[in-house]
């Protein structure tokens, strides 16, 4: 079933369920209402004719209460044996079928077992001429409220038509209204699927800013997410192609080298043999990066890391394996939430991009900021970098300089998995240079507590 049919469907069958409650109330209400007032009314009158009774002793009872009998209904005085006295008294022998009864005490009723319509009853106790108690039994047939209900049952069929057709106009009308941007999304999805570009929906700067607003909204921005998502991903897969497709050339090409003229110049078998390893050494180096790349984007489980063990571990791994001045100064038992694989591949990252572009000393600070960030900071005094390269030093593949990079080992890969580390531990990871007096790489990432 439609969305559509389900809103009209539940609309409908909601206001007809209120409707038949709400007139259900109403007619019965204006009964009860309409059935006290004829017992007031009727009990006025048979107090009337009771007062005419005492007055008019010298009077035949029988001819005063022929006086009063209503028009539509009878008059009776009933014994204890709870037979009529003088009869039933009416101007319609149909309205003589009521039971009679002997009451000790005023009896107000409505009788719903006579057809055609309702008799409202009252029964009154008297003292009859001979000393003895009585019941005088007035009734009446609700003829005209009979006509009445019957009246205002069709003035509620009627009113409740009227109030349920506009109803099902409004909630077909409204049902569109709701299910346009839905459908618009449904289509654009599809659209996207089967066409495979990127179609965003059309929002009026006039609608309303509602929840189907916000929807249309979030979905052009999955889409311009989706988008810059996928360009960045043909342009990974282009830029790993490229940089796969240099080292193959230089190996296929030094392989045919040998195959032509390597068994007479042993010279050119060493130089080969040792490009070869170098190329191969770049592309499984290449390799190991892109998958560590995509590693890193994934979820891991968080532990309490001692940041500052892990900083000191590098600063003497490099300093042992360099002849190179690497200077740490940082803060004693920072602990910190993360994965401690991952944190310690972002600091030999950023010491080895230190000292592969400077033949200068290197800085390694580490502290606490305002008892909440903590900050590492690796700074180099090399030659720095340009304003218009520092935007784009943690693309993927990206390098300043290609043929400098190549001589270093460069894939363009390190600062992005350092980026990617960062986030993933709800960090960040920034960079701040001069050319001519170095860059200094700053990764700040939540401090968890102090080591006690």
């Amino acid at each position: 079933m439609k969305l559509q049919t389900k809103i009209q469907l539940f609309s409908c069958i909601f206001l007809l369920i209120l409707i038949v409650l709400t007139n259900t109330a109403i007619y019965f209400l204006y009964y009860k209402l309409s059935t006290d007032s004829e017992l007031d009314q009727l009990a006025a009158h048979t107090d009337t004719i009771i007062t005419e009774l005492n007055k008019n002793t010298e009077v035949p009872e029988k001819e005063l209460l022929k006086a009063y009998v209503p028009n539509d209904g009878m008059i009776r005085v009933i014994g204890k044996d709870s037979e009529p006295i003088l009869g039933t008294l009416t101007k319609n022998e149909a309205y003589s079928k009521l039971n009679s009864a002997f009451e000790t005490s005023e009896k107000r009723t409505i009788n719903k077992k006579i057809a055609p319509e309702h008799v409202a009853v009252i029964s009154k106790p008297i003292i009859w001429d001979d000393g003895e108690i009585v019941t005088l039994q007035v009734s009446k047939h609700l003829i005209v409220l009979k006509e009445h209900m019957h009246t205002l049952f069709f003035v509620l069929m009627i009113a409740s038509l009227f109030i349920l057709i506009p109803t099902i106009i409004g909630a077909n009308v409204l049902s569109r209204f709701l299910l346009h941007p839905i459908k618009e999304l449904t289509q654009a999805m599809r659209e996207n699927m089967k066409q495979g570009h990127w179609k965003k929906i059309d929002v009026q700067a006039s609608q309303s800013k509602d929840e189907l607003y916000e929807m249309e909204m979030t979905f052009n921005d999955m889409i311009d997410e989706l988008q810059e998502t996928f360009m960045k991903q043909e342009v990974f897969v282009s830029d790993a192609s490229h940089e796969l497709k240099t080292p193959i050339s230089i190996v296929k090409s030094y392989a045919q080298l040998l195959e032509r003229r390597g068994l007479e110049k042993p010279e050119l078998f060493t130089e080969s043999v040792q490009a070869i390893d170098s190329e191969a050494d770049r592309m499984q180096k290449l390799v190991e990066q892109m998958l560590q790349l995509a590693k890193n984007q994934q979820k891991t489980d968080f532990v309490e890391v001692d940041f500052t063990s892990i900083c000191t571990e590098a600063v003497k791994t490099f300093q042992g394996a360099y002849t190179r001045e690497i200077r740490y100064d940082g803060e004693e038992d920072v602990l910190v939430l993360g994965n401690p694989d991952q944190l310690k591949q972002i600091v030999y990252i950023l010491i080895d991009n230190a000292l592969k572009y400077s033949a200068e000393s290197i800085d390694v600070s580490l502290e606490i900021s305002n008892q909440s960030t903590v900050i590492l900071r690796v700074t180099d005094h090399g030659e720095g970098i340009p304003v218009e390269d520092q935007k784009r030093i943690f693309d993927r593949f990206y390098r300043m300089d290609k043929a400098r990079s190549r001589e270093t080992g460069g894939t363009g890969l390190g600062l992005p998995i350092a980026k990617a580390i960062s986030q993933a531990h709800h960090g960040d990871l920034s960079v701040t240079s001069q050319i001519g007096s170095g860059s200094t790489f700053t990764f700040q990432l939540p401090f968890m507590k102090e080591a006690t």
